[in-house]
């Protein structure tokens, strides 16, 4: 999928804050309302936007330790990998997973109350899939986290 710079420009409104109005969006990026709405739809349905949601302060609800995990796998099978994506599928800390090139194969951001529920939370993961190793660094201060991509230019999708 191939990107204009009205497209990137919706985009990139959106991203920002998906409650305006595509009235505004359409002023914005000097369309009418149904071009603008469509273009919307349509990115919509081809998955480039995947979900309009808020996003909470996890301090308001207590949330406040943010734990970045490295997870090495003691094998690189389909069986293991799909074991080990089921288990964590069902700790509900975790909020993010990559897979990695590197020395580790997994990263997961982790979003927990304290370090007891931390610890709760390791002994869940390391009791229902085997790990070679697991490395946790702790997050002092979100100096800056952002949700919008960096989008500038039309680029191929």
């Amino acid at each position: 999928m191939t990107f204009d710079r009205i497209d990137l420009k919706i985009l990139d409104i959106l991203q920002r804050d998906a409650t305006v109005p595509v009235a505004r969006i359409a002023e914005q990026v000097g369309l009418s309302q149904t071009p603008c709405w469509k273009r919307i739809r349509k990115h919509e349905e081809a998955g480039v936007i995947r979900a309009r949601v808020a996003l909470l302060n996890p301090d308001a609800f207590g949330l406040s330790l943010t734990a970045f995990v490295m997870v090495e796998a003691v094998e690189h099978t389909a069986d293991w990998r799909a074991s080990f994506l089921a288990a964590v599928e069902a700790l509900k800390p975790v909020r993010d997973v990559y897979r990695l090139a590197g020395a580790y194969d997994f990263l997961l951001r982790v979003v927990v109350p304290d370090m007891a529920s931390f610890d709760r939370f390791y002994e869940s993961l390391t009791a229902t899939v085997r790990l070679r190793s697991v490395n946790s660094v702790f997050a002092l201060e979100a100096v800056r986290t952002t949700t919008s991509l960096p989008l500038s230019e039309p680029q191929a999708g």
